[in-house]
This record gives structure tokens, sequence and C-alpha cells, in this order.
């Protein structure tokens, strides 16, 4: 069967599993990046073209030149996906499907696992437990969002990725200096109760409207408090007998039915509240997990899941079956910091347990693999302790840092 052509839009280096195994399948794969990502090893050996766009500021492009270039692809052949590797890149690829009419998630739907207002008007509308929130579009109803719900609260950008620009307010003084020094990009935040307790992320792989694999875990040290406190990330897998997994798989199920999402790569969180133990929403993304949580599911699973979404997405162009293969059910850690050196000393933190060291600059990132949780757990919490006495860096790199 004639192979399909592909065009992959990311303003991160990441992505190279995917477009690796999309070649594998026999299609063609254009490649859309920043310009500042000129020299990342990408998969050159996958790549039949490659396009760059300048950035006007960290991961934006101009649409207006993204829709003019595209047209121009256009002329010269078919285009059958457009494929965001990014969480940035979801509006940009929603944008080119509706211009140009390509099949794939559109502009509606694309906001619901994007603008982080949406999604939890989406959520609240379905019937499923979120933080209290407001729009903070207007002052009385900030007023009344401040009366009425104790802080703290947070007041978070509804478009960025991870813990970016996220502010954590104690006060209504303090929320109004905020809100004021926002500007006129007010609309573009929103407000939510800060709820104390443990978060969780859910990543899920979707073929025909069916979750066809999940992986639960939980953050031992969560993107806002590494990102607000600094610190050293962690997460690890949970049992898929445990009743946290049992929570968890439910919920993002109901996530994604409630969303519409029909086909590709999810990753969603979610907290427990310490005051009354329920899973409430935080957030969903039509991607693949950031800050190497691929790396930890396939060291739990044994799925790869850049590959698996490749393998869906080739599926449905080509209108055939699909199977995800069997998994395993190893426990698996994952550690990131930004440390002092270029590189880190990988013999401080071997194990039999450290199944792979992450080679990223200016970073220690190791992943652990073990069948019993507890040994995980410990790996983790030794290789913290050794990071955050002997290495750890609060400078962060001038490199751009991957998403």
């Amino acid at each position: 069967m004639e192979g399909k052509t592909l065009v992959c839009l990311s303003c991160y280096f990441k992505g190279y599993d995917f477009m690796d195994e999309s070649k594998k399948l026999g299609n063609r794969i254009i490649l859309i990046t920043s310009e500042n990502l000129k020299d990342k090893n990408w998969p050159w050996h996958a790549i039949d073209e490659v396009y760059y766009m300048p950035e006007v500021k960290s991961s934006v492009w101009n649409l207006d030149h993204l829709t003019q270039g595209f047209s121009h692809l256009m002329r010269s052949q078919k285009i059958d996906a457009v494929i965001a590797l990014d969480d940035y890149d979801v509006e940009k690829a929603a944008m080119i499907r509706e211009v140009f009419r390509i099949p794939g998630m559109g502009q509606t739907t694309h906001r619901y696992f994007r603008d982080k207002l949406a999604m939890r008007q989406k959520a609240l509308d379905e019937g499923i437990l979120v933080p209290e929130f407001t729009a903070i579009f207007n002052d009385e109803a900030v007023n009344d969002f401040a009366e009425r719900i104790f802080p703290p609260w947070v007041l978070k950008p509804r478009s960025e990725a991870s813990a970016s620009g996220i502010k954590k307010l104690t006060n209504k003084e303090h929320l109004w200096e905020a809100i004021h020094k926002l500007g006129e990009e007010r609309h573009l935040f929103l407000l939510e109760s800060f709820k104390p307790g443990d978060v969780y992320h859910v990543d899920s792989l979707t073929f025909r409207e069916k979750i066809v694999f999940t992986s639960a875990s939980r953050y031992l040290a969560p993107p806002m408090q590494v990102s607000h406190e600094g610190g050293v990330f962690r997460t690890k897998t949970l049992s898929r007998n445990s009743d946290e997994y049992k929570a968890l798989d439910k919920a993002n199920k109901q996530v994604i039915e409630r969303f519409k999402l029909v086909n590709g790569a999810t990753h969603t969180e979610f907290i427990r509240s310490k005051d009354d133990g329920k899973f409430y929403f935080l957030e969903t993304s039509s991607r693949v997990g950031g800050a190497h949580i691929p790396d930890l599911i396939e060291a739990s699973s044994n799925i790869n899941i850049w590959r698996e979404w490749a393998k869906i997405e080739d599926a449905i162009l080509r209108n055939t079956a699909y199977k995800i293969p069997k998994s395993t059910a190893y426990f698996a850690g994952l550690i990131i910091a930004l440390i002092k050196h270029k590189s880190p000393e990988n013999s401080l933190f071997e194990c039999e347990e450290a199944v792979k060291f992450l080679p990223i600059d200016y970073h220690a990132g190791i992943v652990y693999k073990s069948k019993d949780e507890k040994i995980v757990e410990k790996r983790l919490n030794e290789a913290a302790e050794i990071i955050q006495n002997e290495l750890l860096s609060i400078i962060p790199p001038t490199e751009k840092p991957t998403s």
C-alpha cells in the first residue's frame, strides 16, 4: 500500500521515535520546526523535507506565515496528516487542519486539550470534579470568587505547558496586584482554588475512540513545586491493582470520552485532595507527556508510546486495524534535576535498578525499574539526596529546556 505524507510540527526537540517509526511504516515525513533547532539531532534518516520557522517569542510562530508556507507546500503534494509533537504545537496543527481541510482534531475540540479555561468549563459541564475556578474577564466575578473561595489561589495562563507562568496567591491584595500586572494579557489567564494534595498523571493511547493503553503515575515532586521552589522532579508508576490506579483509570476514561478524543496520545493530570480524598481533574493535553515521561512508561510497560502513536496514526490513514503490544508490569521511577555541570557523574547513581541515564545537558536524569515498588521509591529518594547535596543548580541553563 502506498505510503502517506505526514507533516510534523514541533517547536521543541522531540518526537524522534514517532518520526522514525512512521518512516519504518513506509510514510513520507515533513518536519516543520523552529529555526533555532536546526542543529539538533533530529532523525534525519526519516525526514524527507524540513522547513524552519523563526520564533516571534519562545515557542511562538507567526501563524500567517505558517499558513502561507503550508499553502506553497500543498501546491506540489498531498498532505494526509498534520501531527503536533508538542503541547505548544497543538493549536498550530488544529489551525492548519481547519484551513486546508485535513482530517484530525480541529480548532473547536483542540481548545479542550490546550486552553485551561475551556477544559475546566467542559469538565464542569460534563460532571467531572474540578477545583473551583473562574475566568478573570470581569472585576465583579473575580471579587465574588475571592469572597466565596478561601485562599490560597493560583493564577494560571490558559495556554502554557506544564507549570509555566503559574502564580500562587494568598490574599486579595496580592491577587489584584497580579491581575493588574497582566495588563492587556489579562484575558489569557484564569483563577483557580489551590487544593493541597498529591498530583498524578495518566498517559494514554486511544484508537477509534477506545482507550487501548493506560499508565498512571504519582509525582513525588510535582512540576509546580519544582518550578516554584526548585529541587528535583520525581515521578513513579502505580500498581494496576491499586485503588489509586483504578480511580484514575476511571476518571481518565471519563475525560477522554467526554472531551471526544478520537485517536492519539493524551497526558492528563489529577490531584487527590488532602481534604476529602477525591480525585480532581487538573488538565489534559492531546500529546505525549513531556519531561521524559515516555522513558518512565517504557521501563514500566515495555510500551514506547511515541512509536505506538505513530502506528495508530498510520492505521487511521490506511484504514487498517491496530493492536497494542502486550505490556509488562514493572514499577518504574523517573528523576530529573538541573545540575551545575554539563554532564553528571553517572557512577554516583549506578545500581541494578538504574536502567537508563538520560543525556540532557546540565541535567541529571535517571530511569529506575524493578518488580518491587518500594525499591524504586528508595532509589529515587537516594538519588534526590545525592543531587540535593552535591549537584543541584538553581541557575537555569541558557539553552531552551525540554518541554
